[in-house]
């Protein structure tokens, strides 16, 4: 069962993370008292939550994990006190999407950002949860006020890195980082051109190939790279996965830790998906024509 699989995951990382994640934190004269949920409990709460029908994490928390799930965690919290737990799992969240749930590079990967809002742009001056880190930015469909999220996926639809940045930042300025311990080919859109963007991926052993504009002389590209350029639509499918689905994205948020609790465990989620957006091509191929 699902439940079984992600705690047993979760809980091997928190086993090894935990003494170190105790030895740095700061000493403070507040009680520490112990709570009845371990951490590995409340990591695997918020990542369910993203396979159950529910849309908001009260009702899921009330009626599905309070009701069905006791068996499985039989020393639960009320609903406000697992609230003030969810703020402590940011780190070991992040952690463990890093270290355990992302995918390994197998010559081909798509890069693209998606933008996520923070609220309704007819609020931007009234907001204020996320008014001194949020900025104002646009995508090809308008405006927003929030942050991007930078991915980069192989064939398969597995998520390879990602970062999270303002809203205003340009689309080249991650790539850099996205693309440590990367290989091969990376397809992106007309976002990513850079003469100088791709000469210094090319001395890390990755070749960027992109839509040029109307009065840019289209390099000579194989059939291959022909072929995935046309698909690149396939990150953007994932993004319209992890925003529909995984529910990375609503404005509902109070709080900037949760927001980011949210964002993390939908991420993770996706990860465990055993059917996600993918392309109809077998590892052998990919490599075969990367080489």
């Amino acid at each position: 069962m699902k439940i079984i699989k992600i705690f047993c995951q979760v809980h091997d990382f928190w086993k090894e993370f935990q003494g170190e994640w105790e030895k740095n934190l700061l000493t403070t004269k507040r009680r520490n008292k112990t709570s009845r949920l371990c951490m590995s409990e409340v990591m695997t709460i918020v990542i369910l939550f993203y396979f159950s029908r529910y849309r908001t994490f009260k009702d899921y928390y009330q009626k599905q994990v309070m009701k069905r799930y006791r068996y499985y965690f039989p020393h639960l919290v009320s609903y406000n006190r697992f609230v003030e737990l969810m703020q402590a799992c940011t780190v070991p969240l992040a952690l463990f999407m890093r270290r355990q749930r992302l995918a390994q590079t197998n010559g081909v990967a798509f890069i693209d950002s998606t933008a996520l809002a923070v609220c309704q742009n007819t609020r931007i001056l009234q907001h204020r949860v996320f008014y001194s880190k949020a900025q104002r930015g646009k995508t090809s469909t308008g405006w927003f006020f929030g942050y991007k999220l930078h991915l980069v996926i192989n064939h398969q639809g597995e998520i390879i890195s990602f970062c999270l940045t303002p809203g205003n930042t340009d689309d080249r300025k991650p790539v850099e980082h996205l693309t440590k311990g990367l290989w091969g080919k990376l397809f992106g859109d007309k976002g990513y051109l850079s003469q100088n963007l791709q000469e210094k991926l090319k001395h890390k052993g990755v070749e960027l190939i992109t839509r040029l504009r109307s009065n840019i002389k289209p390099p000579v590209l194989s059939a291959f790279e022909k072929l995935m350029l046309r698909k690149r639509a396939l990150i953007e499918s994932v993004n319209d996965f992890l925003k529909n689905t995984c529910q990375i994205q609503h404005t509902r948020h109070r709080s900037k830790q949760n927001w980011l609790v949210n964002l993390l465990s939908g991420l993770a989620a996706y990860s465990f998906l055993p059917k996600k957006p993918t392309l109809k091509f077998s590892s052998n191929f990919v490599k075969l024509w990367a080489d």
